[in-house]
């Protein structure tokens, strides 16, 4: 089995450079990753001219991907012309462990066709170190689109992919569904990602409006409701 990882961006040139390269400098071997997908969402930034740049220097397939913006129609765009049987869903500003790779292959083996890896941000303060802290556990509310996401293709299509309704919260939705199917593991290994958002907006605001957004979807707010709140509060 192979592993293609879809990576949407938007305006990412600040990382996704980086990113590129260490995802195949940490990878176990090139052998076990099919591609690496990236689905741009109308990058006005020069974004694409660096990924294409790239592509022609890696020697993983490296294949950028036009799409239309929003995170769910992107990640649906990519898992669509993916080869590898798969799929790893990863953040433009995630870092994945040293043989990531190995890990998720080593997870299907043992017959686990969806799951994550725990999670620790790059900013060293004690609320986000709780928050990292809670990803151990095996709870569909400590779950987040920056812990990654692999799932096999087979199964991507049987529960239908990403719901394309969904602007924000799509991650925690797809979680939603992977857990009623008890299918879903959480790889004791940790994904590093950015805290940029939370050094933008402050550390409890943020953790306040993301508090929101999950009790307006346990209580029955439809997927517009949920952007409406997130444009508002978190965006601008």
């Amino acid at each position: 089995m192979k592993i293609s990882i879809i990576i949407p961006i938007l305006n990412e040139a600040a990382t996704i450079r980086t990113l590129l390269s260490y995802l195949i400098e940490k990878s176990s071997t090139k052998n076990t990753i099919s591609e690496i997908i990236v689905v741009d969402g109308g990058s006005i930034d020069g974004s694409q001219e660096i990924i294409e740049q790239v592509s022609n220097i890696e020697d993983i397939t490296i294949t950028l991907i036009r799409s239309k913006k929003g995170r769910a129609i992107q990640l649906n765009t990519g898992a669509k012309v993916a080869s590898g049987e798969i799929l790893y869903f990863l953040h433009a500003d995630s870092y994945p462990p040293k043989h990531y790779d190995r890990y998720i292959l080593e997870e299907v083996e043992k017959g686990n066709n969806a799951g994550c890896f725990r999670m620790k941000f790059d900013y060293n303060h004690w609320w986000l170190r709780f928050l990292s802290w809670l990803t151990q556990f095996e709870s569909k509310r400590c779950r987040g689109g920056d812990q990654s996401q692999f799932i096999t293709k087979k199964l991507f299509e049987e529960i239908g992919g990403y719901d394309e309704s969904y602007i924000v919260y799509e991650d925690n939705e797809l979680v939603d569904r992977l857990f009623a199917l008890k299918e879903f593991v959480i790889i004791p290994k940790y994904v590093i990602t950015s805290a940029r958002r939370y050094r933008e907006i402050g550390v409890f605001r943020l953790q306040y409006h993301f508090f929101n957004i999950h009790m307006r979807r346990w209580m029955g707010a439809s997927s517009e409701d949920l952007y409406r709140y997130y444009k508002e509060k978190v965006v601008n």
